[in-house]
């Protein structure tokens, strides 16, 4: 694999910066009450409702089976990798990445790196089977810069799955809809077999989030 070129980027999952800004996996948490996926999430051990969201796309798309190898970019709090650790069994593996502490012990064979992923050396790793990424941008409250800095996270994130995915390999990527949408959506389509968009019920109301999906990566030629 030819070495990567080093740029603007953007990390996200909890305090990668990429071009000064902060990113984080679905910005600051506040206690809400009568939340019914949070208190799920509370009684079956995950850190958050994130994995419900995951969940519904693999109940939806099939994503993982047994012995997958997985990278779980902006991994904390881990309930991501948690999902995926009890989908792909003892015979997989599991690799997540983040700056911030993940904030949960994550049990074999998941393994975590407290590093920013754009900045390992990952030319010479074994191809993944399933790229995950639940990275969001610090938001701003401003809707067309929120937009645009997750489009560019976005695209970061596929890029480097592209690079580590093995033929027939899937992705997963957040997204805030914004004006990227349908060129993001091509170059899924350009890279990937079959692209879909799902928007799952344990998304917040007021969330302009949607996650995008290539199935099947494409191989050489």
């Amino acid at each position: 694999m030819g070495r990567r070129r080093r740029g603007n980027r953007s990390e996200g999952g909890r305090n990668v910066r990429r071009s000064g800004l902060a990113a984080s996996r679905g910005g600051p948490r506040h206690p809400r009450s009568a939340d019914p996926w949070a208190e799920r999430a509370r009684r079956e051990g995950y850190p958050a409702r994130s994995a419900y969201k995951l969940q519904e796309i693999d109940e939806r798309l099939e994503l993982f089976a047994s012995g997958q190898r997985v990278l779980d970019l902006g991994a904390a709090p881990g309930s991501w990798s948690l999902y995926a650790l009890k989908r792909i069994g003892p015979t997989g593996s599991l690799l997540a990445v983040d700056l911030a502490p993940l904030g949960v012990q994550l049990p074999p064979p998941g393994t975590f790196r407290r590093a920013d992923v754009f900045e390992m050396d990952l030319e010479d790793v074994e191809p993944f089977d399933v790229v995950l990424s639940d990275m969001a941008p610090a938001t701003s409250g401003q809707r067309t810069l929120d937009q645009a800095r997750s489009a560019a996270l976005f695209e970061a994130a596929l890029g480097l799955a592209k690079q580590l995915l093995r033929p027939g390999g899937h992705f997963v990527g957040k997204l805030l809809q914004g004006p990227d949408l349908q060129q993001l959506r091509a170059r899924i389509r350009a890279g990937f077999q079959s692209e879909r968009l799902v928007r799952p019920r344990a998304t917040r109301a007021d969330s302009t989030e949607i996650f995008l999906v290539g199935l099947r990566r494409r191989g050489p030629g």
